[in-house]
């Protein structure tokens, strides 16, 4: 069977050098994912640096170059990843769909704007490029057991949401929101199947090193009632915390990295005719396959032009609009 010809431009920590992370789970970068996957031929890499040209050669034993049009020429991928810098996502964007590249998968945040990356978002017009947005979480098989479970109903309706993001002690707020504040949006929305909207905030300032900012806002979905959600990014902490926590009336779910937790409502054993939380014991153990999940998805997209991917522009887009009205918002 022909393999689906795959190819990178920008060859740094999520392309391939995270893949020598000694505890992280495998695969864990384009590259790894594109080699461990049976139907795809990791055929040649792009980087202005030449180190990192390098560095991707010796380790995948591929062509690599400077020029990325040239790389597009020589092997025509099916699938293209741009893992480069987000503002120069639309340009390489723009040059795959008119090179015809059928599968493109850009790095998270879609754009590092909003005109730009409604430009990326058009270029998916009918019969044009297909583009995967790399929101992990919605390829995560564990995101994607609370998805179920929270749609399932056992727990009853989402009554509120609160989300934290703790990424160090020295990067500004700003930057902690639009590099991983991404993931966390894109999680809400994907573990609810709503939108989400800003209302307001307070604290630090985004701009600040230090500190917490508030987000205060509300997940939308069709006719059903908004649930309102705060979302916590703070500074100053010697550690990385990713969490997202739903409140339902007769249940909790947590679920972030490292954490998996199932609470129902019980008899409480602490007071007369009172409900207590008790954990039902759900856990979530072994490997979530995020890497390789969405390169499985990237294939089918190539071999299928008509498929949607589970991770699109659009939802890439969505992302982008609620970081903008965050970062438009005026005390």
């Amino acid at each position: 069977m022909k393999k689906t010809v795959c190819a990178l431009i920008g060859l740094g920590r999520i392309a391939s050098l995270l893949e020598d992370d000694a505890l992280r789970e495998k695969p864990c970068t384009h590259a790894g994912a594109m080699r461990g996957n049976r139907d795809c031929n990791l055929a040649a890499g792009c980087d202005s640096d030449g180190e990192r040209r390098q560095l991707f050669a010796q380790k995948w034993q591929v062509p690599v170059y400077e020029d990325a049009a040239l790389m597009l020429k020589t092997h025509k991928p099916a699938i293209l990843a741009i893992a480069t810098h987000p503002d120069s996502h639309y340009d390489y964007c723009r040059m795959a769909a008119s090179l015809g590249v059928p599968v493109v998968i850009c790095e998270k945040p879609l754009a590092d704007n909003l005109a730009q990356a409604r430009k990326i978002a058009r270029l998916t017009q009918p019969g044009g490029t297909t583009i995967i947005t790399n929101h992990e979480r919605r390829y995560s098989q564990d995101y994607i057991r609370a998805a179920k479970i929270l749609e399932g109903g056992k727990l009853g309706a989402i009554l509120s949401a609160r989300a934290v993001l703790y990424m160090g002690k020295n990067k500004r707020l700003v930057d902690v929101f639009w590099h991983d504040g991404t993931h966390l949006a894109d999680a809400l929305m994907f573990l609810t199947g709503s939108v989400l909207k800003h209302k307001k905030s307070w604290g630090s300032p985004l701009s600040s090193k230090t500190g917490t900012a508030w987000l205060e806002g509300s997940l939308k979905a069709g006719q059903k009632p908004p649930v309102p959600v705060v979302i916590e990014v703070g500074a100053g902490r010697d550690h990385l915390v990713f969490e997202i926590e739903f409140s339902c009336e007769k249940g909790r779910l947590r679920i972030g990295n490292g954490v998996f937790e199932v609470w129902e409502s019980a008899k409480s054993p602490y007071a007369e005719n009172f409900r207590s939380l008790k954990q039902t014991g759900e856990t979530f153990d072994g490997r979530t396959g995020y890497f390789a999940n969405m390169v499985k998805d990237a294939v089918l997209c190539a071999k299928d032009r008509a498929r949607q991917p589970a991770s699109g522009a659009a939802h890439g887009l969505r992302v982008i609009e609620y970081l903008n009205s965050v970062m438009a918002w005026k005390n």
